[in-house]
């Protein structure tokens, strides 16, 4: 998918800059998504943006957990 298309998509959504695509996580998701890294600096904070249609599949976070911040989109049930 065009970056420049999904930005425009998100909107106001847009907060932080879209990433490389997330091979590093793909595992954990069916279809792209794109991952950011904003600090990993003590936790590491990230960015992760959705193309169209991306699902994640549940997984857990042993080192932590996880805070999810969503800033755009919709979700699907």
């Amino acid at each position: 998918m065009d970056t420049e298309k999904m930005k425009q998509d998100l909107g106001g959504g847009n907060v932080f800059a879209i990433g490389e695509p997330n091979t590093a996580f793909a595992q954990y998701f069916i279809g792209q998504s794109y991952l950011k890294m904003l600090t990993t600096e003590r936790a590491g904070v990230g960015n992760v943006t959705f193309e169209p249609g991306c699902r994640n599949n549940w997984h857990i976070h042993h080192k932590g957990g996880q805070i999810l911040l969503v800033t755009g989109g919709r979700r699907f049930q």
